[in-house]
C-alpha cells in the first residue's frame, strides 16, 4: 500500500486493558502509514473496567514497548465524540490526511455516531479486519452511501479481545509488559486470579 508524507492514522482505543490485538494492530499501522497516533479513549458505547486515567496509562506502557519512532501517544485527542477527535487532529496537524482507524467490530456503529457526514468530511475510514468479526457488505455500503471513504487495511488483527480479559481475567491476551502494572493496581480481578 501507498502512503504518502502527510498521512497519519488515528487510532483511539478503549485499551481495558491493551491486549496482543492492540499491539498487533499498531505495529501493523505503522508498516502502512507514515505516522501512527494513538490514545485511550471513553467509548460512550461501552462500560470501562478503569479509569480513563490507568487505560491511558497502561496503553503508554504499551506504545514504549513498541518504541517506534513514528509512533505517538497523543492523549490530547481523546474524546467520547469522533468529531472532537478530528476537530483536534486537523488543528494540530492542519496539512494532514487523517484515516481514523476502527477494527470491523465496530463498523456497523459508524453510521449512528455523532455528526457521522462530518467525520467523513475530516478524514477516511481505515477498517482493521479483526479475526472473529468479519466485514459486512450491507454495512459498507451504508457507509459509503452517506459520503464515507472507506479503505480497508490488508492487516489480520487477532481476536484478542479486552471484553474477553474483563469477563474471564484472561491473561494470555495480554502482553505480558502490562501484567506487572495490573497486578499492582489489582486491576480486573487478575490478582483473585493468580
Amino acid at each position: 500500500m501507498s502512503s504518502t508524507q502527510s498521512e497519519i492514522a488515528l487510532l483511539g482505543t478503549s485499551a481495558d486493558p491493551p491486549t496482543y490485538g492492540h499491539q498487533a494492530l499498531l505495529e501493523g499501522l505503522l508498516k502502512l502509514f507514515p505516522k501512527v497516533a494513538t490514545w485511550a479513549s471513553d467509548n460512550p458505547m461501552k462500560l470501562h473496567g478503569a479509569s480513563l486515567r490507568k487505560r491511558k496509562t497502561l496503553l503508554k506502557v504499551l506504545v514504549n514497548t513498541i518504541a517506534h519512532p513514528h509512533l505517538e501517544l497523543v492523549q490530547e485527542l481523546s474524546s467520547p465524540r469522533t468529531i472532537t477527535t478530528l476537530q483536534r487532529a486537523s488543528f494540530r496537524w492542519p496539512t494532514a490526511n487523517l484515516i481514523f482507524v476502527i477494527g470491523s467490530d465496530l463498523t456497523g456503529q459508524i453510521p449512528t455516531w455523532t455528526a457521522a457526514k462530518s467525520v467523513f468530511k475530516k478524514a477516511r475510514i481505515g477498517i482493521a479486519p479483526r479475526q472473529g468479526w468479519p466485514i459486512e457488505k450491507a454495512h459498507l455500503e451504508t457507509l459509503e452511501s452517506l459520503g464515507a471513504q472507506v479503505q480497508i487495511l490488508p492487516l489480520a488483527i487477532p481476536a484478542s479481545s479486552s471484553s474477553k480479559v474483563r469477563a474471564n481475567a484472561d491473561i494470555a491476551q495480554i502482553p505480558p509488559v502490562l501484567l506487572p502494572l495490573l497486578l499492582e493496581e489489582n486491576l480486573y480481578e487478575l490478582n483473585s486470579n493468580q
